[in-house]
């Protein structure tokens, strides 16, 4: 447990001030965000909202998976979603090598061989995010009030460069 020391004691510094005991599992706002892990984004600040606002769905690349579908459909009947931002980012290791790449890289640093996961790498980053789009828009089991638009965020300027 001593490795976790540092999150634990930061938790019970943040349930000093927390303030948010009566959100609920609804998306206030009505948005759920699709975005990649990357740790230099942080959602909600880049669109101006809070705890409680925004669905969040995170993966490497942003990618629309058939598990950000399955969420994507709990969220938009169940949890007030109406509107998803498909939103990767520049200087994205998911689009700047290519699958070969990717477990070449893990197999030299870890010695595991990955070559059975797919981890969906793009040398087209906007054809990909398009081609995202298109699979929400036309997933048949999402609710039919939802909009999606994608927008490419700028790891070093802050903003949002729409796409649709």
């Amino acid at each position: 447990m001593d490795k976790f020391d540092d999150i634990l004691s930061a938790n019970q510094n943040f349930a000093t001030r927390f303030t948010s005991e009566d959100l609920t599992g609804t998306a206030v706002k009505g948005l759920a965000i699709v975005t990649c892990m990357d740790s230099r984004i942080d959602p909600l600040r880049i669109v101006g909202m809070s705890s409680g606002d925004a669905k969040i769905l995170r993966n490497a690349g942003a990618r629309v998976t058939d598990d950000v579908l399955r969420t994507l459909v709990l969220a938009t009947h169940l949890l007030g979603v109406n509107r998803v931002l498909v939103m990767p980012h520049t200087d994205c290791r998911m689009a700047s090598t290519d699958e070969a790449g990717i477990h070449e890289a893990i197999s030299k640093k870890s010695g595991v061989d990955t070559r059975s996961l797919d981890f969906q790498t793009t040398d087209d980053q906007l054809g990909a995010l398009l081609k995202d789009i298109v699979k929400i828009e036309s997933y048949p089991l999402l609710h039919d009030e939802v909009r999606v638009m994608g927008a490419i965020y700028d790891v070093k300027s802050g903003l949002l460069n729409p796409i649709n």
